[in-house]
């Protein structure tokens, strides 16, 4: 009897995480359709707004994916107006990828609907209900992923 209840607590666990995970790709299927971006290019403009002008490279690296991938999505973004594709400086082979005035803007809305998502969410929680949270988001985290690999 103890097993079953204990199984009972754990995939109602997993079930909350489900549902959450259902609305966040919900979320951000809603900011697909309405900014005209889809995730990939998004988390390319949210790099660029961390790191500044980047090289191709670089921005393969920081999304880990190939360098065939992020010219596809430099192709869209330089199509959109959301960045330029400038000669690198000091580095004749290679590319500078900068955020334009208009991926500026969508750079500062990101940061500032981040922001402002984390405080709703999370701004009412006590300190120590926050770092327990963390903890348990990093621990589910990192068995997810062990998980993933295990089964690669």
């Amino acid at each position: 009897m103890k097993y079953h209840h204990y199984m009972a607590r754990l995939t109602t666990l997993l079930d909350k995480v489900l549902h959450l995970a259902t609305l966040v790709a919900s979320d951000l299927a809603r900011f697909e359709r309405e900014s005209g971006l889809t995730t990939s290019r998004t988390h390319l403009l949210w790099i660029l707004g961390e790191a500044g002008p980047s090289t191709q490279q670089s921005l393969a690296a920081a999304l880990d994916v190939s360098a065939r991938n992020v010219t596809g999505l430099l192709d869209g973004l330089v199509g959109s107006g959301h960045v330029s594709r400038e000669p690198h400086p000091t580095d004749r082979r290679a590319t500078l990828v900068t955020p334009t005035a208009k991926g500026e803007a969508v750079i500062r809305s990101l940061i500032d609907s981040h922001d402002e998502l984390a405080r709703r969410l999370f701004g009412h929680l006590p300190d120590e209900q926050l770092d327990g949270f963390a903890v348990t988001l990093d621990e589910t985290i990192a068995t997810f992923v062990r998980l993933m690999e295990e089964t690669s």
